[in-house]
């Protein structure tokens, strides 16, 4: 599903421990790190999704995070065309997306990246609040910022 600016609909998941270090992920059989994301499926809200892909991605459930915000609006980013998929739409320009800052209530030893057929992280650890903006690939760099710049007063709470 593809809006009409070429934007796919995506949630993104940033998911705070008590110390408030995120949970930072390893895309399997590349060196990439980032956070959870995942694509809007049709006919499916976004807390619908943060739910689907928090699961298929982490094995987390509903009951082992609470939601401590989410972003306004939509945050885009454009994907470079060498990341594109060969065959793809011509009108696919990146991603739109809504992030979700999520509170870790249950255990370390909850959080699952086998669950899936198809993983999409094959290792992961608790980093600093701020240090994915410096670590994540350059064409989102903005909307990292974006997203743990307008959610960060929400660890306070």
């Amino acid at each position: 599903m593809i809006d009409h600016d070429g934007y796919r609909p995506n949630v993104g998941i940033i998911i705070a421990n008590a110390q408030n270090q995120v949970f930072w992920a390893r895309r399997c059989r590349c060196d990439g790190w980032q956070f959870p994301q995942g694509g809007i499926q049709r006919e499916e809200t976004v807390e619908e999704a943060l739910y689907r892909e928090l699961y298929e991605e982490v094995g987390l459930e509903c009951g082992q995070v609470e939601i401590q915000g989410r972003t306004r609006g939509w945050l885009r980013y454009d994907l470079p065309r060498a990341y594109r998929r060969s065959g793809g739409s011509r009108r696919f320009r990146g991603q739109k997306q809504v992030w979700f800052l999520l509170r870790l209530t249950g255990s370390d030893a909850d959080v699952r990246l086998d669950l899936s057929t198809a993983p999409e992280f094959d290792a992961w650890r608790w980093v600093d609040y701020w240090s994915p903006i410096d670590a994540i690939v350059s064409f989102k760099r903005k909307v990292y910022r974006s997203a743990l710049t307008e959610l960060a007063p929400l660890l306070e709470r």
